[in-house]
C-alpha cells in the first residue's frame, strides 16, 4: 500500500473517507416513510439514472424529492424526504480534520466528491455545528463537487480535468477513496491510489 507522505499531490474523497456515513440509516428512514422494498426501489432509480443525474446537477432538488416521494406514503412531505436522504450523514472526526490541517503545510491537497445540493448543505451545517467551519474549503487548495462540475466519479473525464486544471503529474498524485469503482478509474489513469476499507484510517497512512 502507498503512503501519503510519498506524494506531493493528494486528492481526497469526502464521504466514507473524511466524513462518516451510514447508508443503512437512509434505507431505514425511507422504510419508515412507507417505501416498500427500498433496495429494489434504489436499484430501479439507479438504473433510471436518478442518482447520477442529481449528483451531476442535471435535475433540481425538487425533482429529486418528487421522484422519491412517489415511492413513499401519500402524506410524505418534502422535509421528510430531505431528512431521510440526509440520515446517512454522520460526523467529521476531529482527528481527521487536524491531520488535514497538518498535511496541507507540506502537500497540495484537493477534494473531489460525488455529492448533491441537499447533502452539501447538510454536510456544511454539520461541519459548522460540530467543528466551527462553514465548509471544507480552508483545508484544500481546491474543492470540487460533482453537482457543480456536471461530472462525477468514476468518469475518467473528471479525473483528467482535475489533473489538467491544477497541472498535476499523475505519477506524483495520490487519490484516496472508499469506492472500488473510483479507485479502478484512477488506477487506469496512472494515479496512485489508496482504497479506504472499513476500519482503515488515512490518518495512519503517512
Amino acid at each position: 500500500m502507498h503512503t501519503i507522505g510519498d506524494f506531493e499531490n493528494i486528492i481526497f474523497d469526502r464521504g466514507g473517507v473524511i466524513f462518516n456515513v451510514d447508508y443503512t440509516k437512509t434505507q431505514r428512514a425511507f422504510e419508515a416513510l412507507g417505501m416498500q422494498n427500498v433496495e429494489e426501489v434504489y436499484s430501479q432509480q439507479q438504473q433510471q439514472g436518478l442518482f447520477d443525474k442529481f449528483e451531476k446537477g442535471e435535475i433540481t432538488a425538487s425533482e429529486f424529492i418528487n421522484a422519491l416521494k412517489s415511492s413513499c406514503a401519500p402524506e410524505t412531505t418534502d422535509d421528510q424526504i430531505r431528512s431521510a436522504w440526509n440520515a446517512m450523514l454522520l460526523d467529521f472526526p476531529v482527528e481527521r480534520l487536524n491531520f488535514l490541517g497538518w498535511l496541507g503545510d507540506a502537500h497540495r491537497l484537493f477534494l473531489l466528491s460525488n455529492t448533491n445540493e441537499i447533502h452539501l448543505k447538510a454536510f456544511n451545517e454539520i461541519l459548522f455545528t460540530t467543528r466551527g467551519y462553514h465548509s471544507l474549503d480552508p483545508f484544500f487548495e481546491r474543492v470540487y463537487y460533482s453537482h457543480e462540475l456536471h461530472m462525477r466519479k468514476p468518469e475518467k473525464e473528471l479525473f483528467e480535468w482535475a489533473l489538467n486544471e491544477n497541472k498535476l503529474d499523475a505519477e506524483n498524485t495520490l487519490f484516496i477513496d472508499d469506492s472500488e469503482a473510483n479507485i479502478i478509474a484512477a488506477d487506469n489513469l496512472g494515479i496512485a491510489t489508496i482504497h479506504i476499507l472499513p476500519g482503515l484510517e488515512f490518518t495512519k497512512l503517512y
